[in-house]
């Protein structure tokens, strides 16, 4: 499981099970549970995964049950989130996200002191009152959180708005976890943004100005990956920083071509671009790897002259050339588009 990997656990067992619907109590069967439980024991397990997000209430049953602690999917990407922020403004999203996250599952840190409301008339008890403590205390770290997210996207705003005066094209990687963004974005830009073969090696937005023979300047931005089934938590986290994706002129999609589930993956993250309202933004798509899947780079177009995707290897920089000729023309159409306000977005 490479959500496990890539924070730093190590996988001993793996059990899989299906349901028609999740069990209220424990989301798996209690013979499965009971089945965990056994595996857990003799691995002397520190902790038990479920690739899944779960209650508060299925997650207390589960620890309580199995003796440990227990981690959904929500979790599990919120910690590796945790270790992968570099920049303030990562860090602060990453917090806010696992606050909201948080705030939702106080209870479960309290629950030995439930029998202990009332008796005081409307006042509760010991554990009602920690409980109020607890959501107050957060509630107003998050607002702190959000007033600052809020100043830095403001700026964003400005640099943004002062980029848009002149006819540049702006551009944005989009695309699954460790397909090869942060590759790319060095290949085209000859930057040194972090890249490693790891989900989520990149959390916070990388901008900078390339110059494209025949084009002119054009600004690319380097964003976090997506991934199947992403937290709304961290869709809201981290609205700031995809907002350079829904802004953008031209989504560069970069799809891993060595990866099998490579379609499914492609339908992810268009769906997490649905949901950020980045839909209408035209696109690429960019089959990186071609190294690794034994495709030919290369340029390919539709039946109608279109550009349909581009094959390219970031690691060799097979097919950047060709790369640099889509973005070339993309800037050409958008400058036209700019020239005659009545135009539409480009398509490519």
């Amino acid at each position: 499981m490479r959500l496990a990997e890539s924070a730093g656990a190590s996988q001993h067992a793996l059990v899989r099970g299906g349901r028609s619907r999740p069990d209220p109590k424990y989301f798996a069967g209690s013979g499965k549970v009971a089945e965990i439980a056994q595996a857990a024991r003799e691995l002397n397990a520190a902790c038990v995964i479920f690739n899944h997000p779960l209650t508060g209430a299925q997650q207390r049953n589960l620890e309580k049950e199995l003796g440990r602690r227990v981690l959904d999917r929500t979790e599990l990407i919120l910690e590796i989130f945790g270790q992968r922020a570099r920049t303030n403004e990562g860090k602060l999203q990453v917090e806010l996200a696992q606050l909201e996250h948080l705030s939702t599952r106080l209870v479960r840190g309290w629950s030995h002191l439930e029998r202990q409301r009332g008796g005081l008339g409307k006042t509760g008890g010991p554990g009602e009152k920690q409980l109020e403590l607890d959501r107050r205390t957060i509630g107003q770290r998050v607002s702190r959180l959000r007033g600052k997210l809020d100043q830095l996207r403001h700026r964003r705003e400005v640099q943004r708005r002062a980029r848009a005066r002149g006819p540049v094209l702006s551009v944005s990687l989009v695309g699954y976890t460790n397909a090869g963004k942060s590759t790319l974005f060095n290949a085209l830009a000859r930057a040194r943004a972090y890249e490693a073969d790891q989900l989520f090696a990149t959390l916070d937005t990388t901008t900078r100005r390339i110059f494209v023979p025949g084009a002119g300047e054009v600004v690319l931005s380097d964003t976090v990956g997506f991934i199947r089934e992403l937290p709304h938590s961290l869709v809201a986290a981290f609205r700031a920083t995809l907002e350079e994706t829904v802004r953008a002129d031209l989504l560069l999609h970069v799809v891993d071509s060595a990866s099998p589930s490579r379609a499914r993956q492609a339908a992810d993250v268009n769906a997490v671009l649905a949901e950020i309202g980045a839909e209408r933004v035209p696109q690429l798509q960019v089959w990186n790897k071609t190294d690794l899947s034994g495709l030919a780079p290369g340029l390919e177009r539709d039946e109608y002259g279109r550009i349909s995707r581009v094959l390219v290897s970031a690691r060799t920089g097979a097919g950047l050339g060709e790369l640099r000729d889509a973005l070339s023309e993309a800037a050409r159409e958008h400058l036209s588009a700019r020239r005659t306000p009545s135009s539409q977005a480009i398509s490519i």
